[in-house]
């Protein structure tokens, strides 16, 4: 963890020596009591621009942390200059999957999410207050925490994406440490059903929250993809879904991104062009 850490700061003094402004904003969990890191990328004219901006929270896979992002992919701060938006790279934990846990007391990443760093972001920083003005998304574990967050926070988020996203996650009972936060499948089969975000497409209602997802064909989560974008189908919500050759992998997540932050910015556009 220190060498990783170390690396990570080599990179970001390097990286900090050209195009917009990165900070490592710590905040406080009172709901998990501890304090929580995340990267928060600014565009080139924050300093000097009068009006709020529009803001992507992206959010990391299992295994990985807040630095996911900007080490593995730097065009973000490419990315943040060209469509004038701020990326927040939230800590999720390991393997929390962004939620609050039922059987764990001290897994609470929804809260965390969805209110804490929420409202820690909006006091810090010049945003646009209104769910017109965010956007969510993520890879893999971040990806199906994109869409539960945003699905059971529509207030919150107008639209969430999500890449390579583990969107039904009851085939792999023994996976990414899900039994740690939903218990066995065997005795606590209704904390798997009531978790995924496969069976909560029922919380959508026509297009109030825009949506994108894509995966590659040779990704272990596409069939579960496939069949999320057939049911967004059977009930009518729109939705841009893309697949395409690729695994899951770095080599195909920037790829993603390229796409869905286009799609965000063009959300934004026509949401608060006024």
């Amino acid at each position: 963890m220190k060498i990783k850490l170390i690396a990570f700061l080599l990179f970001f003094n390097c990286i900090n020596a050209f195009a917009s402004e990165v900070d490592t904003l710590m905040v406080e969990s009172k709901s998990m009591n501890k304090f929580i890191p995340n990267i928060v990328i600014l565009p080139d004219n924050y300093t000097t621009q009068q009006n709020g901006f529009s803001v992507v929270y992206l959010l990391h896979g299992a295994g990985g942390d807040y630095t996911d992002w900007l080490t593995k992919a730097p065009e973000l701060r490419a990315y943040a200059d060209t469509y004038n938006m701020i990326i927040v790279c939230p800590d999720g934990g390991s393997t929390s999957w962004y939620l609050d846990s039922p059987v764990d007391p001290n897994i609470k990443y929804e809260t965390y999410i969805s209110k804490e760093l929420i409202d820690n972001i909006d006091k810090k920083y010049n945003t646009l207050k209104k769910s017109s003005a965010r956007a969510i998304t993520g890879l893999s574990m971040g990806g199906h925490g994109a869409f539960y967050l945003s699905f059971r926070h529509q207030d919150i988020w107008g639209a969430a994406g999500s890449m390579s996203g583990g969107l039904d996650f009851r085939p792999f009972p023994n996976n990414w440490d899900l039994h740690k936060r939903l218990g066995n499948y065997s005795e606590h089969k209704n904390n798997w059903e009531e978790n995924t975000v496969m069976n909560m497409v029922y919380l959508l209602k026509g297009d109030n929250l825009k949506l994108i997802l894509d995966c590659g064909f040779d990704d272990f989560f596409y069939d579960g993809n496939k069949r999320f974008h057939e049911k967004l189908l059977e009930r009518n919500i729109p939705h841009d879904y893309i697949e395409r050759p690729g695994k899951h992998n770095w080599n195909y997540w920037p790829n993603s991104l390229k796409y869905q932050l286009l799609f965000f910015n063009d959300f934004f556009e026509s949401s608060n062009s006024d």
